[in-house]
């Protein structure tokens, strides 16, 4: 009688969720599995040794990564990250004057719709007014994250505007949008041409 041992790697489904394949170019279902070296009788898992890690299958492809593709944003993630980041841009700007002006607020209305949230409205600025600075400011650095030079550019000019609607920009008003320059990744003299520009359309 022949024995046939021998040592395996065996995965077990330890989470599920979707995430972006780099293969399939798009968002996939995925299984987190988590691996395990065995030592194997007749092909059969007899005992357990040492973990080997935890991986990310794509459930459309079965492509394999290590559990780093997870930190990319899904397409989804993406399409929320711009508007959210509009709204927060807008909201730190009104909080530095003009937070009741009409002319201000719909400005920032049309801002937020012009990324995609069409039933954004007075209700919806009121909240984000509440929030707290910090997740404001974070939101924006996610945009940030997303934006190609030109996009920042577009909107800055987008959260200026906001600030420009009940008249001329207050130095409070500039403080804001150099900070949210700063958070979009923008240089300072690159932010104060794109608010100089815009300044010189509103006029």
């Amino acid at each position: 009688m022949f024995l046939i041992f021998g040592l395996s790697v065996f995965f077990r489904t330890v989470g599920e969720g979707t995430f972006h394949c780099p293969r399939d170019g798009g968002d996939r279902p995925y299984r987190l599995r988590s691996g395990r070296r065995w030592f194997t009788l007749f092909f059969v898992p007899v005992i357990p040794l040492t973990r080997v890690g935890e991986v990310v299958e794509c459930r459309s492809c079965k492509t394999r990564y290590t559990t780093d593709v997870l930190n990319a944003p899904t397409a989804r993630e993406l399409a929320a990250t711009l508007p959210a980041g509009m709204r927060a841009a807008a909201a730190l700007v009104l909080r530095a004057g003009g937070a009741a002006n009409p002319a201000a607020r719909a400005r920032a209305a049309e801002a937020v719709q012009g990324y995609g949230e069409h039933g954004y409205g007075d209700r919806d600025l009121d909240a984000d007014l509440g929030t707290d600075a910090a997740h404001h400011e974070q939101r924006v650095s996610m945009a940030g994250a997303q934006l190609t030079p030109e996009a920042k550019e577009w909107f800055l000019a987008q959260a200026a505007r906001v600030g420009l609607a009940d008249g001329p920009l207050s130095d409070a008003e500039r403080q804001a949008l150099n900070r949210v320059a700063d958070l979009l990744g923008m240089s300072r003299a690159h932010a104060l041409g794109v608010i100089v520009t815009a300044e010189g359309a509103a006029r």
